[in-house]
């Protein structure tokens, strides 16, 4: 074969390879697009959390500058899209004061939420003797005194959108509930039995964020 005839083929495979590359390259442009244009149209809501219950079992703020606290909490979370179902990947459930986790977190197993679906979570959430700082901890016994605490119950995690076959990558999904806890004679809680646990109806809105 001839110098001439081999950079002939040369010059010929380069170019089957480089309309190879382009078809690829405006195919993947093309689906990406049809994607977008989906999603534009089909405009994903945030699913909304609803608080419905704080069930207090300890809260002990004896030891200054540490924190004793077991609490049940029951949520709520609708999918409010009839055509986008969601993954929850990862979920954990933890209580703050005044911006401080006053509790561990709690891991909601990993679970899909349809069209329209309602899901409810009752996780544990607890700390044992969790270190306080020094000016939240007067806070904290100031409003335990005046018989009314605000915490705040979390969660973050990471979430996934589906839409037919298709399924986004991962979003962070945080939730933030309010719940007041009263104490003594100004407390609304229901007394479960003899365990000195009290239960407080909330039903408080979350303020959610993706």
């Amino acid at each position: 074969m001839s110098v001439k005839e081999c950079g002939h083929h040369k010059s010929k495979k380069k170019k089957i390879f480089t309309r190879i590359f382009w078809w690829t390259a405006i195919i993947c442009f093309i689906i990406l697009v049809t994607i977008l244009i989906i999603w534009a149209i089909l405009q994903p809501s945030k699913p909304t959390f609803i608080l419905q219950d704080v069930t207090v079992y300890a809260f002990n703020a004896s030891v200054a500058n540490f924190l004793t606290s077991n609490f049940q909490v029951t949520l709520s979370s609708r999918n409010p899209n009839d055509k986008i179902g969601i993954y929850y990947d990862r979920l954990d459930a933890y209580i703050s004061y005044r911006s401080q986790q006053i509790t561990l977190r709690t891991s909601i197993p990993p679970s899909y939420q349809g069209h329209k679906e309602v899901d409810v979570w009752s996780p544990f959430v607890s700390g044992n003797n969790v270190p306080v700082a020094p000016f939240n901890f007067q806070g904290l016994s100031q409003d335990q005194n005046n018989g009314n605490v605000l915490v705040v119950v979390k969660l973050d995690g990471k979430v996934r959108w589906k839409v037919g076959a298709f399924v986004s990558g991962h979003y962070h999904i945080y939730v933030r509930c309010p719940a007041f806890i009263t104490f003594g004679p100004r407390s609304n809680g229901i007394a479960l039995g003899d365990s000195g646990a009290v239960k407080f109806q909330l039903v408080q809105r979350c303020t959610v964020g993706v």
